[in-house]
């Protein structure tokens, strides 16, 4: 059975950390003062896809200036036309790549540490498998979906930014989500009151799948999964499970917890398209009266657990226009949320439903 504090912790935590560290790396590199690197008789050697070359200081110069980090240059691409990351990464700083191994490998032993002494600290037994496919309306998978693929697509936008070459950026940092949350199976499998869940995996994989797809296809994200969240009554019917204080409920109540396919229609229009690419339509998949797995439990409290679908509409911030630096990078990070929108809402119990303003 999926420990819900476990899984929703895991697949917000993750996502939230990978895009914050994509957004601040390169602000942290760039921290480094230019003259520490051009200064001295050491002229330093940079990469390109396929040599390496000294380069003169006024040279060097210009290539750190040309060559900022990619979400310098994001919000001002023209409507409809694809990142050319070839031209982008041609000169790189040499301590980029290590830096970001660096981070990426420390982060990722102590969030499973972190992990192995918070959540993981009972008995050990023989490891099994559990389906849980049937339950919570598969709003956990969504879950993690939305986890993986913004792991995936963080960690592609750092190998980039790092100079990787750009279909070896694609490949492994398309693989990074999939290797990120799957661990977490062994460790479920291990313990005696839940087991590892082959449709956890396999959602995992689709959500990374879904970032390769797309980076193949168009070499860049235009079909962007998020989440937003709302408190809901239901919370204080279980509060032992579902949460009793904001962040609890925010990891536990997937009654709160809806789920956006939004799309950046403007990059599928001509060039000339007057389409503001920040404005993508959007549709939601949430779930109400999820308190209890067993569904006599649920009929014994009076709830029938039902599905939602929404239509609404979603801002990219990331396409939002701005000369600073930090707000682009603060819009990156935050670009895995859907915001307060109004929304046409499907279910079985009502029927069509509008909402002036849903979240």
């Amino acid at each position: 059975m999926l420990q819900i504090s476990v899984s929703f912790l895991r697949n917000l935590l993750l996502p939230s950390l990978g895009l914050l560290a994509g957004s601040l790396v390169p602000a942290i590199a760039q921290s480094v003062p230019h003259t520490a690197l051009l200064a001295g008789n050491h002229i330093p050697t940079y990469r390109t896809d396929s040599t390496s070359q000294p380069l003169t200081k006024t040279a060097l110069a210009a290539v750190w200036r040309r060559n900022h980090a990619f979400l310098d240059n994001a919000a001002a691409r023209p409507a409809g036309a694809a990142r050319n990351w070839a031209d982008s990464t041609a000169a790189v700083p040499r301590h980029r790549l290590p830096l970001l191994l660096g981070g990426i490998g420390a982060s990722y032993g102590g969030l499973y540490y972190a992990l192995g002494q918070s959540w993981y600290t009972g008995e050990k037994a023989r490891f099994r498998w559990f389906d849980d496919s049937r339950e919570w309306k598969q709003l956990d998978k969504a879950g993690h979906f939305w986890g993986a693929f913004h792991e995936s697509r963080g960690t592609i936008d750092m190998l980039r930014w790092a100079g990787v070459a750009d279909n070896k950026a694609i490949l492994y940092g398309s693989l990074a989500g999939f290797l990120i949350q799957s661990p977490i199976e062994y460790f479920d499998g291990r313990d005696p009151d839940y087991g590892a869940s082959a449709t956890d995996l396999a959602a995992n994989f689709l959500g990374s799948a879904g970032v390769l797809a797309q980076e193949l296809a168009w070499r860049e994200v235009r079909i962007m999964p998020k989440i937003s969240f709302r408190l809901t009554p239901y919370a204080q019917r279980r509060p032992n499970v579902l949460g009793s204080t904001f962040p609890e409920r925010l990891l536990k109540d997937y009654n709160g917890q809806t789920y956006w396919l939004c799309t950046d229609v403007g990059a599928f229009l001509p060039a000339e398209s007057r389409w503001p690419r920040w404005l993508q339509p959007a549709l939601g998949y949430g779930g109400q009266q999820l308190v209890y797995n067993d569904p006599d439990a649920s009929r014994l409290a009076g709830l029938r657990p039902y599905r939602q679908y929404y239509l609404s509409l979603d801002v990219d911030l990331r396409r939002i226009p701005t000369r600073s630096k930090t707000l682009r990078r603060v819009f990156y990070a935050l670009s895995i949320f859907h915001l307060p929108a109004p929304a046409l809402e499907l279910n079985n119990r009502r029927g069509l439903v509008l909402h002036g303003l849903y979240w």
